[in-house]
C-alpha cells in the first residue's frame, strides 16, 4: 500500500475540493461590502465584497478574541494588499491568504462566480440566517438485535460484537484485542455476520444533530476542549466504520465470481486498530484537561454515508473511505495549526500521530476501489465520480 501514500493527497484533492463548493446565492444578495454567513457548525463565515467586485470569504470570528469581522473596515494597504480590521482591538486580516501583521492567521476559503451565482468552497452547509439547533435524541440510538452463537470465533463475529458495544473504551479494548488475535492466526476465518444498522452508543451519550455540535476554533482552552471532543467522537464512528465494512461486504463476489482477498480484510482490521488508538489518545488528552468524553454532545452524521451505501462496496470505499478520509486530511493542517499557536503542543503530538495514519486509511479505500474497478473493467475515474454526484458530493458548475 505504500506506493498509494506518496501521491494520494493529489490524487484526490480534486475531488475532495469539488464535493466542498456551496452556492450561497445570486451576487446580487451582496452588495454590501460583509455579509455574515451562518454554518451549520457555528464557525460562520464572513464574506467581502470589495469595490472592485471581487469576492473573498474568512472565519467571522477574529482569532483574538473572537471579535465580529463582518462588522470591520476593509482597507487597501497600499501595495495590492485588502485587509479587513477588526472593529474590536484592529487586528488587520490579509483578504487572500488570512494572515495578520500581528502575527495570527485566520481562516480562508476560495470563492468563485459563475453565472451570476457566488459558491464558496467549504464543507458546511451555509446560510443568511441563523440555523436552529434542535436536539433530535435522549441520547441513545437504537440497534438492532445481533443473533449470532458466541461460539463462533470469525473476524465477522467479533466486528458485530464491537459494532453493539456501546462504551467506547470496551470497544476500544476489544479491537486491540481481535486485531492482535487476527494478525497472529488465531482468529483464522473471516465468517459471516449480519451489523447493526446503527453501531450502540453510552445511553448517557446526548446526541444531537449533525452540524450543530461547537468543535471551537482552538483560541481557548475551552475551544482546544470541545475541538478534542469532536475529533474523538469522529474516532469512535471510525472505528465502527472500519468494522462495518467488514462485516457488511464479508460475502461480496465480483462480477468474476471471485471473493474479496484477504488482504482486504487485513486492511481494515489495521484501519480499526488505528482508529482504536487514536479514540484512546484523545481521550486520555481530554482527561488531563479536567474533562471526560461525553461531557460535551455529539453527533452521528457520520454514520449517514454508511447508511446510504450499505449496499454497495464501491460507493462505500468512494464516498466514506476516499473522499470523506481525505476531506479530514485536507483541514487537519489547520487544526493542527490552531493547537500550535496555543503552545499545546501534547495535543500537537496526537494530531500528527492521527494525520500520518490517516494518510495510509484513504490509501487503503484507494487501493480496493482500484482493484474492484480494474477486476471488473471499470473506469475507476468515471465510477468514483457517478456515486459522487448520485449522493450530491459533487457540484456541478453551470
Amino acid at each position: 500500500m505504500d506506493h498509494f501514500e506518496e501521491h494520494l493527497v493529489a490524487a484526490l484533492r480534486e475531488v475532495v475540493e469539488d464535493g466542498n463548493w456551496q452556492c450561497i446565492g445570486d451576487t446580487s444578495k451582496f452588495g454590501s461590502a460583509c455579509t455574515k454567513l451562518f454554518s451549520e457548525d457555528g464557525e460562520h463565515i464572513v464574506l467581502v465584497h470589495t469595490e472592485d467586485d471581487r469576492y473573498w470569504a474568512m472565519d467571522s470570528f477574529c482569532p483574538h478574541e473572537g471579535g465580529p469581522l463582518e462588522l470591520g473596515d476593509i482597507e487597501d494597504l497600499g501595495n495590492g494588499k485588502m485587509v479587513l480590521v477588526c472593529p474590536w482591538h484592529h487586528f488587520d486580516f490579509c483578504l487572500e491568504t488570512g494572515a495578520s501583521s500581528t502575527g495570527l492567521q485566520n481562516q480562508v476559503y476560495e470563492v468563485r462566480v459563475v453565472q451570476g451565482k457566488v459558491y464558496i468552497n467549504t464543507q458546511n452547509a451555509l446560510s443568511l440566517t441563523p440555523i436552529p439547533v434542535t436536539n433530535t435524541s435522549a441520547g441513545v440510538l437504537n440497534p438492532d438485535v445481533i443473533k449470532v452463537s458466541p461460539s463462533e470465533d470469525t473476524l465477522c463475529f467479533w466486528a458485530t460484537k464491537i459494532l453493539c458495544t456501546p462504551d467506547p473504551e470496551d470497544k476500544v479494548n476489544l479491537t486491540v484485542e481481535v486485531q492482535k488475535r487476527w494478525k497472529s492466526g488465531e482468529i483464522t476465518e473471516v465468517g459471516q455476520a449480519i451489523p447493526p444498522q446503527q453501531p450502540r452508543r453510552k445511553e448517557d451519550l446526548t446526541v444531537l444533530e449533525p452540524g450543530k455540535i461547537k468543535r471551537g476554533k482552538g483560541g481557548t482552552q475551552a475551544s482546544r476542549l470541545a475541538l478534542l471532543h469532536s475529533l474523538a467522537n469522529i474516532e469512535q464512528w471510525a472505528i465502527d466504520l472500519s468494522w462495518d465494512i467488514i462485516a457488511r461486504f464479508s460475502a461480496v463476489r465480483l462480477q468474476t465470481g471471485a471473493a474479496l482477498p484477504r488482504q482486504f480484510f487485513n486492511d481494515f482490521v489495521k484501519v480499526a486498530g488505528d482508529e482504536a488508538k487514536h479514540y484512546h489518545l484523545l481521550e486520555k488528552r481530554i482527561t488531563e484537561q479536567g474533562s471526560f468524553f461525553g461531557a460535551l454532545p455529539v453527533h452521528n452524521g457520520l454514520w449517514q454515508s454508511a447508511t446510504d451505501t450499505s449496499d454497495d462496496l464501491l460507493a462505500r470505499l468512494a464516498i466514506v473511505h476516499m473522499v470523506h478520509e481525505a476531506r479530514g486530511l485536507d483541514v487537519h493542517p489547520q487544526t493542527l495549526s490552531r493547537f500550535a499557536a496555543q503552545g499545546d503542543q501534547a495535543s500537537v503530538d496526537i494530531l500528527e500521530v492521527i494525520y500520518r495514519d490517516e494518510i495510509t486509511h484513504v490509501a487503503a479505500g484507494l487501493r480496493w476501489f482500484t482493484y474492484i474497478c480494474s477486476e471488473e473493467g471499470r473506469s475507476m475515474r468515471k465510477t468514483q465520480l457517478e456515486f459522487l454526484l448520485f449522493a450530491g458530493l459533487l457540484v456541478n458548475f453551470p
